[in-house]
């Protein structure tokens, strides 16, 4: 026997689809507002078009939920925006290999499908988020070759499904937390940050978490 979907409930779905679509795209073109795109490749990113999963470089959900974002080697130049965090299903956030510049967005703790967080080789500036361990999904985080500088948040080390961790090449500081997700780690994950000590050793170096 068939199921049948009662009429109300047909109708709230395509109700509520176009009000993510709408919200996802808005946090989309937010982007494409706060960069500069030589190449173009966000010429299809059209605010008119009511679906974003129309445009290129997004990947979006049975449901029309953004769920992988790929701008890797797009040569942007610009900055990483706060609305991103309005990303709720995204799960690969992938912007390594641009000329991207300023803060790491700490709205990006927001989003809690994150499997993956890709920025290396950018130019981002100031220090690693803490709220990046709320992103208990994630597997993947590179944030190499920026100039990120302070701590290394010790929050981190909560993310259980953690599997790759690399800051090379920034200029952090600090000593390098052991504990957790990050008692697996290699140094080859915190190469090349000059004023960056460690590891940290439990009851012999004090982890401080003041300036440095």
């Amino acid at each position: 026997m068939a199921l049948r979907i009662p009429l109300h409930l047909l109708l709230l779905i395509h109700l509520i689809a176009p009000i993510y679509a709408n919200s996802e795209g808005d946090a989309l073109y937010a982007l494409r507002r706060a960069v500069k795109d030589p190449e173009n490749v966000l010429q299809s990113w059209d605010p008119t078009l009511v679906d974003p999963c129309t445009w290129f470089h997004v990947t979006c959900d049975a449901q029309n939920r953004v769920t992988r974002l790929d701008l890797g080697n797009a040569k942007l130049s610009g900055k990483l925006v706060p609305e991103l965090g309005k990303l709720e299903r995204l799960q690969y956030l992938e912007v390594y290999m641009n000329n991207l510049m300023g803060p790491i967005p700490g709205e990006l703790g927001l989003l809690r499908s994150l499997v993956s967080l890709d920025l290396y080789h950018n130019n981002l500036t100031g220090s690693i988020p803490p709220s990046l361990s709320n992103l208990s999904n994630l597997k993947f985080l590179r944030l190499n070759g920026n100039r990120l500088r302070g701590r290394i948040p010790r929050e981190l080390t909560k993310l259980g499904n953690l599997k790759i961790f690399d800051v090379s090449n920034n200029d952090l500081c600090g000593t390098i937390p052991t504990s957790g997700s990050f008692s697996k780690l290699t140094e080859q994950s915190f190469m090349n940050n000059s004023r960056l000590e460690g590891p940290e050793l439990v009851g012999s170096v004090t982890y401080d978490i003041g300036g440095c």
